[in-house]
């Protein structure tokens, strides 16, 4: 750990947003973050959701890939979070991804997208190996029938 002290002025040092563990963005977030490092970063802040309007297209799939879910609303619906946040210290959202909805503290449910594959992944902890595992019997049938088959390949 740094012997550097925290910025007081950067928002996520503000002892309301300890713990936090969505944050909420603004349009074209992950612009400029083509590499894993930036979702990596999120989640060992703590985060493991994100909510905006809109994300870079890289970033994006590297949330997914991550573990990270990054969830888009409308940009009515990322404002008006924007301001409720500000306006209550201690204000909370519960996201449901197997019914792929956020509800705010007034009991408001918000509706979000998400592709089936990539939902399966993150309620299964799943990543790229540990979904190719899943075939470890299918994968290990299938060497043995190609070296039974080619052996010449395997000398």
């Amino acid at each position: 750990s740094s012997q550097r002290p925290l910025n007081a002025d950067f928002v996520l040092n503000q002892p309301r947003y300890h713990g936090a563990q969505i944050l909420l963005t603004r349009d074209n977030f992950g612009c400029g973050s083509s590499r894993e490092h930036a979702p990596w970063a999120l989640e060992d802040y703590g985060f493991r959701a994100l909510i905006g309007a809109s994300y870079a297209e890289i970033f994006y799939n590297n949330c997914f890939k991550n573990g990270l879910l990054p969830i888009v609303l409308s940009a009515a619906e990322v404002d008006e979070l924007f301001m409720q946040v500000a306006a209550q210290p201690g204000y909370r959202l519960s996201i449901d991804l197997e019914a792929q909805t956020v509800q705010r503290p007034d009991g408001k449910v918000l509706q979000f997208e998400v592709e089936t594959y990539r939902k399966h992944c993150l309620l299964n902890g799943l990543d790229d190996i540990g979904l190719t595992l899943q075939h470890a019997e299918k994968i290990k049938t299938f060497e043995l029938q190609r070296r039974n088959e080619r052996p010449w390949l395997f000398t």
